[in-house]
């Protein structure tokens, strides 16, 4: 459980209380008026029925001004639930509350969708942290790829400055939240081509040979790779959505991003013209597979806006994007065949 407190004028206590009472919270109250007019209330509010008292909060409060809505965790509350004495109940009632339980299990894995946004946000950001984690990555990247030390390629790996933003651009069109697609594709784009740019300098002042396994292997996709791509985009959201972070970190691992972007600049720095196109393809084929995967958990999962009618237009988007990455998998199949076909 968590507790949600509304800070707003002392005109809608009234309203606050019929919310906590239609949505039945586990408990509220509320502090006295402050000098500003504003009341402080509490709502202890269990997992299942967190985004019904947000989305109700948010639609009555839309229009006032100066209002909060704070979402605070909360590690226990006492007593539990389960454990306040209730009358007997029948073999009907009984069964209803088990169904009731296995909701409230269902819904307490699940995060709201303004906690997910926050998360997400930060991810998406262009700023200097995140350009100076795509050098550093690309650095980490680019020379354990070229000393074939796959322990270093997994340290890379693992700040994965990439992923956030590619989940971050699909949330973004799952909620018609088009000002976070912008800033994603930004935060992408960007990220892609100062970790080539990087990865080209490296490799023209690089002594060694460019023959090593780990580098060779970044050149080609298999088509096995692309269900580890899926799985892995489709883990990640899984992991926003219910608040398990922990995942995260193999999620990294089993679908990189920044290797494959780092072999297309390595490869061009040596004219190894063939070899970088491969591992674009790598890079596009994990890229179009977390978007793809991670659209259709959201879509799973009820991740939509809060407003009718924008919950009708992104619905519509977010088909419309589903079907245009499933069609861009297929032609990167196509290619991969060709191209298979042509070396064979």
């Amino acid at each position: 459980m968590k507790i949600i407190e509304v800070i707003a004028d002392s005109s809608h206590h009234d309203t606050i209380v019929d919310i906590a009472k239609q949505q039945q919270v586990e408990d509220f109250w509320f502090t006295q008026k402050n000098e500003d007019g504003r009341i402080a209330a509490q709502l202890l509010v269990s997992p299942e029925n967190r985004q019904k008292v947000l989305d109700a909060l948010q639609t009555v409060l839309h229009n006032a001004d100066n209002y909060r809505v704070l979402i605070i965790p909360l590690d226990t509350a006492l007593p539990k639930p389960a454990e306040i004495k209730t009358e007997p109940l029948s073999e009907e009632q009984l069964k209803e509350e088990k169904e009731k339980e296995k909701e409230r299990k269902s819904a307490a894995l699940m995060n709201t969708r303004e906690e997910i946004l926050v998360q997400v946000e930060k991810d998406a950001q262009l700023n200097n942290n995140f350009i100076l984690l795509v050098i550093l990555s690309a650095i980490v990247a680019a020379i354990g790829l070229l000393e074939n030390n796959l322990a270093v390629i997994v340290g890379a790996m693992v700040i994965a400055p990439l992923l956030g933003p590619n989940i971050a651009f699909s949330l973004g069109a799952s909620l018609g939240e088009k000002q976070l697609v912008i800033e994603s594709l930004k935060a992408i784009l960007a990220g892609i081509i100062i970790a080539i740019f990087f990865s080209i300098g490296i490799g023209l002042i690089w002594p060694g040979d460019f023959d090593s396994l780990e580098l060779m292997s970044r050149t080609d996709v298999a088509y096995s790779g692309t269900a580890i791509a899926l799985a892995s985009g489709a883990a990640a959201s899984l992991s926003l959505v219910s608040g398990t972070s922990s995942v995260l970190v193999g999620v990294m691992v089993a679908v990189a991003l920044m290797p494959p972007a780092v072999t297309i600049g390595l490869m061009l720095s040596i004219g190894e013209y063939n070899h970088a196109l491969g591992a674009a393809l790598l890079l596009a084929v994990n890229i179009v597979c977390i978007n793809l995967s991670s659209k259709l958990v959201f879509l799973f999962r009820g991740i939509k806006p809060r407003i009718w009618l924008d919950a009708h237009r992104a619905k519509q988007s977010r088909l419309l994007y589903i079907a245009i990455w499933i069609v861009m998998l297929a032609l990167l199949f196509v290619t991969i065949y060709f191209r298979h076909r042509t070396q064979g």
